[in-house]
């Protein structure tokens, strides 16, 4: 994940680097932290073969009746092979937003402090709540029951609360009382944790297709405006090549909920290139946020 070029600053009107990318340390712990979970995953999946490990557990409907393409295999901890390794996808990007957010929080100087640790908080919720999501999809599709599409479908809202956090963050980093000057990111951290859980209690009782197009909406609104209201601070290329990758995932995961190309090839099951691609998108509006120099205002 790389950062956008740099342009000038509306504070001074000089040159000034924008959102550097990461140090090569940071990359090396980044792929090192993968290749340990890739690991212990392989360690997992070898010490449950030919073992019905969920047996119990309450089952998806999914397990029986496949809305996708890829194949079951019951008695393994991954039931859906290539459905589940893809949520990696979504961890990758968990790790490297987390990677941005201890760079942010080790700025010191200009740009201002607290914008800096402002983008930082929003920036680590953002990074944490990926890794949520890949996890709780990655449990679904390899357990195929009913607590795992609960955990999969609610652990899809966060980083989409997150990412319109951010949008807020920028906009309103503090509120003055007096000669008090409090940031807002605890209230803003605290409102996507408690909007997150309960839109994870009340999963059963709404429709989630409703939520996560509400949501999807509110991220593209907010992304737009900042993107007018900032012309020349915020690289727009990120938001198109988020809506390419939305929309080619969701043109994937159509054709495989079609079985069009089931059974030609493992890497034709259409949903675990939604995994990725949906990742994909996430990431690019993330770096839409990290190509503005924090404290910029």
């Amino acid at each position: 994940m790389t950062s956008a070029p740099e342009v000038p600053s509306r504070d001074d009107g000089s040159l000034r680097s924008v959102s550097p990318g990461l140090s090569a340390r940071a990359h090396l712990i980044i792929w090192s932290a993968t290749s340990v979970l890739v690991l212990v995953l392989l360690g997992i999946a070898w010490a449950g073969k030919d073992r019905n490990v969920w047996a119990g557990w309450q089952e998806s409907r999914e397990l029986r009746s496949p809305a996708y393409a890829e194949g079951v295999f019951t008695r393994e901890v991954f039931r859906t092979r290539l459905n589940t390794w893809s949520n990696l996808a979504y961890v990758v990007v968990g790790f490297y937003a987390l990677g941005f957010g201890d760079r942010d929080l080790r700025r010191t100087g200009k740009p201002r402090p607290l914008a800096t640790k402002q983008r930082a908080a929003l920036t680590f919720a953002f990074g944490v709540s990926a890794c949520v999501l890949g996890f709780g999809s990655g449990f679904f599709h390899a357990s195929l029951t009913r607590l795992g599409q609960w955990v999969d479908v609610a652990s899809m809202y966060p980083p989409m609360l997150c990412l319109v956090g951010l949008s807020l963050a920028r906009r309103l980093p503090a509120l003055r009382f007096g000669d008090r000057v409090m940031p807002t990111w605890p209230f803003l951290v605290g409102l996507i944790s408690l909007t997150s859980a309960s839109l994870f209690y009340f999963k059963w009782s709404m429709s989630s297709s409703t939520v996560l197009i509400t949501l999807i909406s509110a991220v593209s609104i907010v992304t737009v405006a900042d993107r007018f209201s900032s012309r020349g601070r915020l690289n727009g290329w990120w938001l198109v090549a988020s809506s390419f990758a939305l929309m080619g995932g969701a043109a994937c995961r159509q054709i495989d909920i079609a079985q069009r190309l089931s059974g030609l090839s493992p890497w034709t099951y259409g949903h675990a290139f939604w995994h990725v691609l949906t990742g994909l998108s996430l990431a690019c509006v993330f770096l839409f946020y990290q190509s503005e120099a924090p404290g910029v205002d």
